[in-house]
């Protein structure tokens, strides 16, 4: 079976300017929008140009292919992109660049209606990253005067029984963030148990007293693992 954009042996490749007007990707968008596009039509807008050998529709396809799909693509490497033929690091970089911007673009649509009021919220948001990692990590949650989510910084990656979460980070992060006013932080235990350690309701406490000499809120400290997850808020971290 042939693959999406093939053409025979020995002919040669279409143009894009020769297709009919609404066969071509960058018509099609404007006129439908881009969910009518295919992932190759979407890849060939990046690319824009083929070779002598293969069009840009065959390009794309057969990228695609190679890579994995969309999801390999948005995994890839640079380099490992500008190793396939076609391609190349200009072109590459254009691919990254428009893969990290539509992660910006959807972290960002997801902090505007993101509200951490409860730590309910928190998990909702960092279960999925954080429950089966196979190593700690610690992260904060920057947010505004009514708790919007700004943005989410990493702040400590460790072992299996030990993230680093250093008050002086937590804080310069927050600080460093327009508009911060409040925070939460949250770490995984890879364990699968969610209890809250000595050192975890130390560092709490020194946190909390960090906050309140900068005027940041300390909202909680959320342990998020494979069997459940703890609010030293509710707990009580004194």
């Amino acid at each position: 079976m042939s693959s999406p954009g093939a053409r025979a042996p020995g002919t040669r490749p279409v143009r894009v300017a020769e297709r009919a007007p609404f066969d071509r990707p960058r018509e099609r968008l404007l006129a439908f929008g881009p969910a009518a596009l295919s992932e190759a039509e979407l890849l060939a807008l990046l690319l824009r140009t083929g070779t002598a050998r293969e069009g840009v529709m065959e390009i794309a396809a057969r990228v695609l292919s190679e890579i994995g799909g969309a999801a390999g693509l948005a995994r890839a490497a640079p380099e490992r992109i500008a190793a396939l033929n076609g391609c190349g690091p200009a072109k590459a970089a254009e691919i990254v660049a428009a893969l990290e911007l539509g992660r910006r673009c959807s972290r960002a649509l997801a902090a505007e209606r993101t509200q951490i009021l409860r730590p309910e919220d928190a998990v909702a948001l960092l279960e999925p990253e954080l429950a089966h990692l196979e190593h700690e990590r610690a992260v904060v949650l920057l947010l505004d005067r009514r708790h919007r989510l700004l943005a989410q910084a990493i702040v400590g990656i460790g072992g299996v029984a030990h993230a680093p979460m250093e008050p002086r980070e937590v804080l310069a992060a927050a600080l460093r963030q327009p508009g911060a006013a409040a925070v939460v932080v949250a770490h995984n235990h890879p364990s699968g148990d969610p209890s809250a350690s000595f050192e975890d309701r130390a560092v709490t406490r020194r946190l909390s007293e960090g906050a309140a000499l900068v005027g940041l809120e300390f909202i909680d400290h959320v342990i998020v693992a494979a069997g459940g997850w703890t609010s030293l808020r509710r707990e009580g971290w004194d």
